[in-house]
C-alpha cells in the first residue's frame, strides 16, 4: 500500500490506543457516575469521588488515568474483502510502539521468565492480537483492551463436572471474586465464559468483558444468570477499592457456547473500575468511526 496511507492508518490506531488509556469508554464512566450517586456509605462515596477526580484530571491533563496501562491487547474482526489484510499486524505493532513512547504509556512487556523489559510494549508476542474473519465484509472492527496487573489477578478458568450446573458456576465466580476481587480495584467489570474446556471458556470471558455495560446475552437463561450473578456479587459489599460499599461490580457479562455433556467450562476475566477498552470501525478507504468514546471525544 502507499506509504503515506499506511502512516495515516498507523496514526489512527496510535491515537485510538492513546485515547483508550486516557479516557474511559462512555458506558463505564456513566456507570461510575451512577454508582457514586446512589451510594449511601460514606467511605464508598469518598472512594468514588477519588475515581471521578482522577477521570477529570486525566481529561484535563491528557494523561493516562492509571499508571498501569497494562499489556496492550487488540481484537480484530476483519472482512475478507478488506483491502489491506497483509498490513494489519505491522500497523498495530507500530502503532502500539508509538503510542507507548509518545503518549506515554508505561512499558509493561517483559520477556517470559527472564523478565527483561522491552521498553516499548512490543516483542515476545506483544501486543497480543486476536483475529476473526468476516466472510464478504469490507470493514475492520478493532477493539483494544489494556490488561493491567491488578485486574488480571482474578483471572481463572476451570472445567466443572456438568452436574454442578448453574450453582457450580455461581460458586466458582463468587469464590474467585471473594478471594481476589479487592486486588483488582473494584467495582469490577466482569466477563464470564461458559463452554467445554478451559481455553475456550477463558477466551469467551474476554469477549464478554469487551461487551458494553447494559448489554445482555442473546440466550434468555444466560441473560438471567448475568443479573443473578451481578446481584450476588454486589451483596458481598467489597467495593469500591475494597473499602466496602453497595456495589462490587459495574457489570456482569456472559458469553456462552455449547459444551460437551461431560464437562462444563467456566472462565473469568475482570476489568477494574478503570476498565480501559475501546472499539472502532475502520472502513476500506481507511476512514473510521470511534464507537466506544463518543462523549469523550466531545471534550
Amino acid at each position: 500500500m502507499d506509504e503515506a496511507k499506511k502512516q495515516q492508518w498507523i496514526k489512527t490506531v496510535q491515537d485510538f490506543t492513546a485515547m483508550t488509556g486516557i479516557y474511559l469508554p462512555d458506558d463505564v464512566e456513566a456507570q461510575l457516575h451512577h454508582l457514586a450517586e446512589v451510594e449511601k456509605i460514606e467511605n464508598a462515596k469518598t472512594m468514588y469521588n477519588c475515581m471521578l477526580e482522577d477521570i477529570s484530571l486525566a481529561k484535563k491533563l491528557h494523561r493516562p488515568l492509571c499508571q498501569d496501562t497494562g499489556v496492550l491487547q487488540y481484537f480484530v474482526e476483519v472482512g475478507t474483502k478488506f483491502p489491506y489484510l497483509d498490513e494489519i499486524e505491522d500497523v498495530i505493532v507500530t502503532a502500539a510502539r508509538k503510542a507507548t513512547l509518545e503518549t506515554p504509556l508505561r512499558p509493561n512487556v517483559v520477556e517470559p521468565l527472564a523478565e527483561h523489559n522491552t521498553g516499548d510494549n512490543t516483542g515476545y508476542g506483544a501486543p497480543y492480537i486476536e483475529y476473526e474473519l468476516v466472510p464478504g465484509g469490507t470493514d475492520l472492527r478493532l477493539r483494544m483492551y489494556m490488561a493491567g496487573g491488578g485486574c488480571s489477578l482474578p483471572g481463572r478458568s476451570k472445567v466443572l463436572m456438568p452436574l454442578e450446573g448453574v450453582e457450580g458456576i455461581k460458586k466458582f465466580v463468587y469464590q474467585t471474586i471473594l478471594d481476589w476481587g479487592a486486588n483488582a480495584c473494584p467495582p469490577l467489570c466482569l466477563g464470564i465464559g461458559l463452554g467445554t474446556c478451559a481455553a475456550t471458556s477463558a477466551m469467551l470471558s474476554k469477549k464478554a468483558l469487551l461487551r458494553p455495560i447494559g448489554t445482555h446475552s442473546k440466550y434468555e437463561k444466560v441473560a438471567k444468570l448475568e443479573d443473578e450473578i451481578r446481584d450476588g456479587l454486589n451483596s458481598l459489599g467489597i467495593a469500591p477499592l475494597g473499602f466496602g460499599g453497595s456495589n462490587t461490580v459495574l457489570s456482569v457479562n456472559i458469553e456462552a457456547a455449547a459444551h460437551h455433556p461431560a464437562t462444563l467450562g467456566v472462565g473469568i476475566t475482570t476489568g477494574c473500575w478503570a476498565t480501559r477498552r475501546g472499539e472502532m470501525i475502520i472502513h476500506e478507504d481507511l476512514s473510521f468511526e470511534i464507537l466506544s468514546h463518543k462523549k469523550s471525544l466531545e471534550v
